[in-house]
């Protein structure tokens, strides 16, 4: 049997579903906010496993930058570096967004912090 991955969450990653959840609630109400919670909780373990079956983030590839990927869950992005056993969160992005869009916005909002 193979070694299993440790689940690391950034910070950021907890603010991107804590944001994913309050519009969803906001939108559909706690118990599809609920059913969210539960599909991304359960695609992000999957991930213990095998973490590198998962695709290399299309745009970033582009540019010659294979180092991290993506599980598509719903509407979701998680994205996710490997770093030995561990698999490290990055984030959770809505995939209706553009990615450039989204890095640029948060290297603005870093820029101010």
């Amino acid at each position: 049997m193979s070694r299993r991955h440790r689940i690391v969450w950034t910070e950021r990653a907890v603010r991107d579903v804590e944001a994913a959840l309050d519009w969803v609630e906001d939108e559909n109400g706690p118990e599809e906010a609920a059913r969210v919670l539960d599909d991304l909780e359960g695609a992000i373990a999957a991930l213990r496993s095998m973490p590198s079956r998962c695709r290399v983030v299309v745009e970033l590839r582009e540019h010659g930058i294979r180092s991290y990927r993506e599980l598509l869950c719903g509407p979701y992005r998680v994205v996710f570096r490997v770093r030995g056993r561990e698999v490290v969160l990055l984030a959770i992005l809505d995939h209706r967004r553009d990615l450039e869009e989204l890095l640029l916005e948060r290297a603005l909002e870093d820029d101010g912090e």
